[in-house]
């Protein structure tokens, strides 16, 4: 570890974040957030005829770790097919970063949790067939944002 918590790979994606920014008109948006820590992410992504992410952008409101989780995981899914980014696991992007600490393995979770929802966003707009596992993911997500909705409402006004 570079400074004792985090790793070389993520302090260098916490300062030189890759794929950082806004999209216009992108094919798929996905937005997460975590209530306990207050991280945010929307991950937009485009993508061509064949079904290949050719371009992903990121902007996070978050810790280091989600910067850098944000950041390595628009790295790994560039240029891969839907069905190759929806392989990418937590273990994976925390793997390719030189690893986290136990406590800020839940935004490797969030990048996943994104990626997976801006890919859901471009199926359903799309009207293209959704994959069972896909599904199930977004449905979570989906009932975890509903619930924070509904116990922060009157915070949220």
């Amino acid at each position: 570890m570079a400074n004792g918590i985090y790793s070389k790979k993520v302090i260098k994606h916490f300062q030189n974040p890759h794929n950082y920014g806004r999209m216009k008109n992108p094919d798929g948006v996905g937005k997460v957030g975590n209530i306990v820590c207050g991280d945010v992410l929307w991950l937009y992504i485009k993508v061509d005829k064949k079904e290949v992410i050719k371009d992903i952008k990121y902007e996070t409101f978050g810790c280091a770790a989600a910067i850098a989780t944000s950041s390595i995981i628009t790295d790994l899914a560039k240029g891969r097919t839907i069905e190759e980014a929806l392989k990418i696991d937590s273990g994976k992007l925390v793997k390719s970063l030189g690893g986290l600490p136990p406590i800020k393995v839940h935004c490797s979770l969030l990048a996943i949790d994104a990626l997976s929802e801006a890919i859901y966003d471009y199926l359903s707009k799309n009207k293209k067939p959704i994959p069972e596992n896909l599904q199930k993911t977004h449905y979570v997500i989906k009932n975890k944002k509903q619930e924070i909705e509904e116990r922060y409402k009157e915070w949220m006004k």
